[in-house]
């Protein structure tokens, strides 16, 4: 055998007749060239990747890891003694008693696999599909066909309706393939056209895009042509129903069915379908009365027989106790048992629905679950208004210091106190206007009402809306004198005396 010679080592040497835009990496390519690596790596082709469709791993369903144990492993579940889920996970049927105290019927572990897929297998839909699921849809199929075989093979046509059969299938699929689309859009010559059907005034619309009337205004049409129906008898409906079914009779492929002709044989085609009513009236009624029979009738329905199935009969509905009794729903609890018969329970009351999650279960000195309270879009505990989930109950305490928190995150504290040392300098002043043993209490009255008129008048002028004049210009002399007179200081001695008519005696 001849030496093979090994495969030429490519030539990594930058060639500076290559366009830039063809040597450089794309910005979204990790740029790790170290050396005399291959600065084209990003240009040459590549193989292909190991995680394809085709090879793909999926998750091995209900597979199972060798045998059960014998015995309860700690840290299994409870209730099967498998080791790969906890108790609340558990997909088998819960026992009475589990696993963990019986120690019977221990269930192996299932398989966890790991799967890790490429980007296409993340992505394709079918990843995971069993084909051979379809093939129960396949083998149906495949009945039904060989069903279709067997009633035609059974049935032996005449060579008149083998040669029209023919006929008919080559012109069912030969339709259109030839002929052109303004042909196809024409309508066939035995359907009715629609200007001689009986429209409404307002119903007959024309769509000028497609060339025809509209499909709402089809299906309100009557079925008769405007020179017909007027003077027909009450029969004609019965005629007209006679021949339908012999028409469906004669197109019917079932090998019992017979092959009615109105026009050949009426006296037959009559017979038939007067013995078919009545079959249909029968069977009508006697589902009827068993529907009756099952759940009872009030006195305003009548019991309707075949014999008086075309009379019409005026149905009364008197408001009697029956009819109220059978219509009337109650909430009386009745147990039943597995085939639907009910239980004589008068002594049981109603089960409770009892859950598998722990209830009732206040953790860390709690005495509300966590949710139970709501504020500023975050739940917490009601009992001491905590939005920290594993946090220590405080009681009313964390109550008061939630409020006084959110009043300093609102600012509502500052407000408070800046009203509190409006009210303490107006206090201080009563005070000492108070202590003057002179004052008339005439004069106390207006100067209580005179200050209230400044305390007013200062309000106002503090929600007042500036003018761009104002404000451009600054504050006035005026104004400032205004303030400053009006400025009232707690510790001035002479506070008390501002507002007074008479003198101080010296």
């Amino acid at each position: 055998m001849p030496p093979t010679n090994p495969p030429p080592a490519q030539d990594t040497s930058r060639n500076e007749y290559i366009p830039s835009f063809i040597s450089q990496k794309p910005f979204y390519v990790t740029d790790d060239i170290q050396g005399d690596a291959d600065y084209l790596e990003h240009q040459r082709l590549h193989a292909a990747p190991k995680d394809t469709l085709d090879k793909a791993k999926w998750y091995d369903r209900g597979k199972k890891l060798g045998p059960a144990a014998t015995k309860f492993r700690k840290g299994a579940c409870e209730n099967c003694g498998a080791m790969t889920h906890k108790t609340k996970e558990c997909l088998s049927r819960p026992r009475k008693t589990g696993a963990k105290y019986t120690g019977k019927d221990i269930q192996a572990d299932e398989a966890v696999d790991s799967v890790k897929l490429g980007w296409d297998a993340k992505r394709d839909r079918w990843n995971g599909y069993d084909p051979k699921e379809y093939d129960a849809v396949v083998k149906e199929y495949e009945d039904l066909e060989a069903i279709k075989k067997a009633t035609s093979s059974q049935k032996a046509p005449e060579d008149g309706d083998i040669a029209d059969s023919d006929v008919r299938y080559g012109e069912e699929t030969d339709m259109g393939r030839s002929q052109p689309t303004s042909t196809r859009q024409l309508r066939l010559r035995e359907d009715t056209a629609g200007y001689l059907k009986n429209l409404d005034l307002d119903s007959a619309r024309y769509d000028p895009k497609t060339r025809s009337m509209d499909t709402e205004t089809k299906q309100d049409t009557g079925g008769d042509l405007a020179d017909q129906g007027f003077m027909r008898p009450s029969e004609s409906e019965a005629f007209e129903r006679a021949q339908k079914y012999a028409w469906e009779s004669q197109e019917s492929n079932l090998p019992n069915a017979s092959k009615l002709h109105l026009q050949a044989n009426p006296t037959e085609g009559a017979l038939l379908i007067k013995k078919l009513e009545a079959e249909a009236t029968a069977k009508k009624d006697a589902q009827r009365q068993y529907l009756l029979s099952k759940y009872g009738a009030g006195d305003g329905i009548p019991q309707i027989t075949a014999s008086d199935a075309g009379a019409t009969k005026s149905i009364t509905q008197p408001a009697t106790t029956a009819k109220r009794k059978a219509i009337t729903a109650t909430s009386a609890y009745t147990e039943y048992t597995s085939t639907g018969l009910p239980i004589n329970s008068s002594t049981k009351t109603a089960p409770v629905a009892r859950s598998k999650y722990p209830e009732d279960v206040h953790p860390n000195n709690h005495t509300s679950i966590f949710g139970s309270w709501w504020t500023n879009f975050t739940w917490g505990y009601a009992c001491c208004h905590s939005t920290v989930r594993n946090s220590y109950c405080t009681g009313e305490e964390g109550k008061v210091a939630f409020a006084e928190a959110e009043g300093r995150r609102k600012g509502i504290d500052l407000l408070q106190v800046e009203n509190g040392s409006e009210k303490a300098n107006a206090e201080v002043a009563d005070a000492e206007s108070n202590t003057a043993a002179d004052a008339p209490s005439a004069a106390v009255v207006n100067r209580s009402e005179k200050q209230q008129k400044e305390q007013d008048e200062r309000d106002s002028g503090r929600t007042k809306k500036r003018t761009i004049f104002e404000l451009q210009s600054g504050i006035s002399e005026e104004e400032m004198e205004a303030y400053k007179r009006s400025k009232l200081s707690a510790q001035d001695p002479m506070a008390a005396m501002l507002g007074r008519d008479e003198l101080v005696e010296g």
